[in-house]
C-alpha cells in the first residue's frame, strides 16, 4: 500500500472504534442497565474529563520524546484491555471508572491520528488542507461501517459492542506501530519551562482570535456530546408509539445517516475553507446544530421521519464544519514545534471541557423534563436549539477573521 492507503487504513481503525460503542452505548445502559440520565451523562462526560488533560498530555509526549505513531499503538492497546472489561460491567459506578479510563487512552488519539497523518503528509510534500480531507473521510466511513455492524447484530442494546470495539482497537493499535516514524521535534536551543513541560501550544491563547476561537469550539464541543449521549436512546423511547417503524427496529442504521453525511461534507471543506475562511464555515455549523436540534424536537419515526432524515443530513454540516475545519485552522495558525500539542489543546477544548460540560448539562435537561419515567423529548431538544441559536448570534460580533483566499492558497500550497 502507498501512504495515502496506508493513512485511510489508520482513520478507518481510528473511528470505527468509536462507532460501534459511542451511538448505542447509552441506550444500552438506560434501557438494558436500567442507568438514570444523570448516570449516562456523567459516564459519557468521562471523555470530556480525560480530554481535559490526556490529549495535551499525549500532545507533549509526541512532541518531545516518544514518536507520534508509537504513542497512538501504545494508547489503543492499552483502550482494547479497558473496553473488554467495560463490557463485563453492571454497575454504574464501576462502569464509570472503566468508562473514564479508556477515554484517557482514546480521546488522544483523535489527535494523534491527525498528528501522524499531517506528518506523514507534509513529509511527502503533499498540500495538506487539500489532500486530508478525503483521507479522513474514511474515517467517518469506519464509523458508519460499525454502526451498521453493531446493528445488524442486533447488539445496540448489548455488551458485544464493546467486545467489537475492543477487537478493533487490538488491531489498530498494532497497525500504528508499523506506520512511517513521526519522530518528536528536538529542540536546538535552551528551553523555557513552559516548553519543557509542553504547554507552550498554550501560548495561542493569547492570541484574541485563537482565545475566541478555541472558547467557541468549546461550546460546540458541547452541542456535539448532546447527541452522542441521547440520540439513541432517543429514537428507542418511540417503541411505544412506533414499535415497527424503520427507525425503532434500526436506531443505528437512522443515525448512521448523519456520518454518511459526514463523508459528503469533509470533501466540501477544501473548498468552503478557501473560499470563505474559518469564520463563515464556523458560523454555518453554529446554526447547522439549530436546525439538528430543532428537527429532532419535531420529527417521529413515522410520518415525521423525513424530518429525523433531515437532522441526519445537516449533522454533516455541523460536525464537519467546525471539527474537521477547526483542526485544520489550528494546524496551519500553530508552529511546527507545538503541532501534536496545539492539535491537543483543540481536543481539550472541543472533546475535552465541551464534552465535559455538555455530558454532564445536557443528563440533568434530559431529567429535568422526565416525569416518571417519560421523556418530553420536543422540549429537551427545544433547549438544546436555543442554546446553538445563542451561540450563532454572539460568534459573528466576537470572532475577529478576516479571510484572504489568495494568503489560504499560498499557505496551503507551502
Amino acid at each position: 500500500m502507498n501512504t495515502r492507503q496506508r493513512l485511510i487504513v489508520m482513520n478507518f481503525l481510528e473511528f470505527f472504534i468509536w462507532g460501534s460503542w459511542l451511538i448505542s452505548l447509552g441506550g444500552y445502559m438506560i434501557i438494558t442497565l436500567k442507568f438514570t440520565g444523570a448516570q449516562v451523562g456523567s459516564i459519557y462526560g468521562t471523555m470530556g474529563i480525560a480530554s481535559l488533560f490526556m490529549p495535551a498530555l499525549m500532545g507533549i509526549v509526541a512532541d518531545r520524546w516518544v514518536n507520534a505513531e508509537r504513542v497512538l499503538g501504545l494508547c489503543h492497546l492499552i483502550g482494547a484491555g479497558l473496553l473488554f472489561w467495560a463490557s463485563t460491567v453492571k454497575d454504574a459506578s464501576t462502569m464509570f471508572v472503566i468508562m473514564l479510563l479508556n477515554a484517557m487512552f482514546y480521546m488522544p488519539t483523535i489527535a494523534l491520528n491527525n498528528t501522524v497523518s499531517y506528518a506523514v503528509l507534509k513529509k511527502e510534500g503533499i498540500d495538506v488542507i487539500k489532500v486530508f480531507p478525503p483521507i479522513r473521510v474514511w474515517g467517518t466511513v469506519g464509523f458508519v461501517c460499525s454502526m451498521w455492524v453493531i446493528d445488524w447484530g442486533h447488539w445496540t442494546l448489548s455488551p458485544f459492542q464493546l467486545y467489537v470495539s475492543a477487537f478493533s482497537a487490538l488491531v489498530l493499535g498494532i497497525y500504528a506501530f508499523t506506520m512511517p516514524a513521526c519522530p518528536p521535534v528536538r529542540a536546538t536551543k535552551k528551553s523555557s519551562w513552559l516548553s519543557t513541560l509542553g504547554l507552550d501550544a498554550f501560548v495561542l491563547f493569547k492570541n484574541r482570535r485563537m482565545a475566541v476561537f478555541f472558547l467557541f469550539a468549546m461550546l460546540l464541543g458541547a452541542a456535539l456530546q448532546i447527541t452522542n449521549t441521547f440520540g439513541g436512546t432517543f429514537l428507542e423511547d418511540f417503541k411505544l408509539n412506533y414499535a415497527d417503524s424503520f427507525g425503532v427496529k434500526h436506531p443505528n442504521l437512522l443515525l448512521s445517516i448523519s456520518q454518511i453525511s459526514e463523508t459528503l461534507f469533509i470533501l466540501t471543506i477544501p473548498f468552503f475553507l478557501k473560499r470563505f475562511g474559518i469564520k463563515k464555515v464556523m458560523t454555518i455549523s453554529i446554526f447547522a446544530w439549530v436546525l439538528r436540534f430543532g428537527l429532532f424536537g419535531v420529527g417521529n419515526p413515522g410520518d415525521g421521519l423525513i424530518l429525523l432524515v433531515l437532522s441526519m443530513i445537516i449533522y454533516g454540516m455541523a460536525f464537519d464544519f467546525f471539527n474537521i475545519s477547526g483542526s485544520l485552522f489550528v494546524e496551519r495558525e500553530a508552529d511546527r514545534s507545538i503541532m501534536a500539542s496545539a492539535q491537543g489543546l483543540f481536543m481539550l477544548m472541543t472533546n475535552g471541557i465541551g464534552a465535559f460540560l455538555g455530558g454532564a448539562i445536557s443528563g440533568r435537561v434530559v431529567d429535568y423534563f422526565t416525569v416518571e419515567g417519560v421523556r418530553n423529548w420536543p422540549y429537551i431538544w427545544f433547549t438544546f436549539a436555543a442554546y446553538a441559536l445563542l451561540l450563532g448570534l454572539v460568534f459573528p460580533f466576537v470572532f475577529n477573521y478576516r479571510h484572504d483566499p489568495e494568503k489560504s492558497a499560498k499557505v496551503a500550497a507551502h
